[in-house]
């Protein structure tokens, strides 16, 4: 198993959705996140006085799937994400030991 973890622009994430959706992917969770990489924030201006905003407002998503699927997931996501500008985000992928559905106790695949 795999765990996909993704930083997105907040605007993305209903389609992100419905894409992850079309590839079999029923599952996910989302957390407002803030951040900043290679663009440390930026510059807005409000009622005249200008201010910095160091850490932009960003979207965590996180998904648990088998291994053969982690690939479409990435690309799917990959595709979505992408605006062309700067701070479209960043992909993880990570080793996932095990799984368990605390309600049935079921465990490993099929507990995803």
């Amino acid at each position: 198993m795999k765990k996909i973890e993704a930083i997105i622009k907040p605007f993305k994430v209903d389609e992100m959705k419905e894409e992850l959706s079309k590839i079999g992917i029923n599952g996910m969770t989302l957390s407002e996140v803030k951040g900043f990489g290679r663009q440390k924030g930026h510059k807005e201006v409000y009622r005249g006085a200008e201010y910095q905003v160091d850490f932009i407002p960003k979207v965590k998503l996180e998904i648990i799937i088998d291994d053969e699927m982690s690939g479409k997931a990435v690309e799917t996501i990959k595709t979505v994400a992408n605006t062309g500008k700067i701070g479209d985000g960043k992909i993880f992928v990570l080793p996932v030991e095990t799984a368990v559905r605390i309600r049935t106790g079921e465990s490993g695949g099929s507990a995803i």
